[in-house]
């Protein structure tokens, strides 16, 4: 007979800002994460750029600075550090599960990050998570096009919570979309 515990699952919301489209030629410049339901566990690291290509339309969205952060911010192999040991310290009270909107976008910075720096990740070998709008999508048996995650928000009545491109907020904001969506009835 197995006495092991059997743990929750907890969704670690995770926001990326990059300077451009794909891990390694560019690079990303900070994330943050935030756990479904517990919104005050997070995280956030801004990271020093990876490469000299970045796209200028990438930069404003974000609003980061390049030059502050190749001064100031932690290498990628200590941002990833800490992250997975943040991630890892999480399995004390559930088993930590990637969530993302899109997961395709920031699901690849963080797992490309994670393999390049550490040769491992918390999430898993392959990386692999929900995604926001495909959840959304099966849930509600709707187009994709009516899973922008701001039409998921109009459908939720969720009024003050605004996507402002930094990173953990947007983190705080995706768990607590989340916790609004499992929260609805089958």
């Amino acid at each position: 007979m197995n006495n092991k515990v059997k743990l929750p699952e907890l969704y670690v919301a995770t926001d990326v800002e990059a300077d451009g489209p794909i891990p390694g030629e560019y690079s990303m410049l900070s994330f943050g994460m935030a756990v479904v339901g517990m919104t005050h566990i997070n995280f956030y690291t801004e990271i020093k750029p990876i490469s000299i290509n970045f796209q200028e339309k990438a930069l404003e969205i974000s609003g980061l600075n390049r030059e502050y952060l190749k001064k100031e911010a932690p290498t990628a192999q200590e941002a990833m550090n800490n992250a997975y040991k943040w991630i890892n310290n999480l399995r004390k009270i559930g088993r930590p599960v990637f969530l993302a909107s899109p997961a395709v976008w920031d699901g690849m910075f963080i797992h490309w990050y994670f393999i390049k720096y550490l040769n491992k990740s918390p999430f898993g070998q392959t990386g692999s998570g929900i995604d926001l709008r495909s959840y959304w999508m099966g849930k509600k048996g709707c187009e994709w096009i009516k899973t922008q995650k701001g039409k998921i928000k109009y459908e939720l009545n969720i009024d003050g919570l605004p996507h402002i491109h930094h990173s953990r907020e947007d983190a705080i904001e995706l768990a607590k979309i989340f916790e609004k969506v499992l929260e609805l009835e089958n």
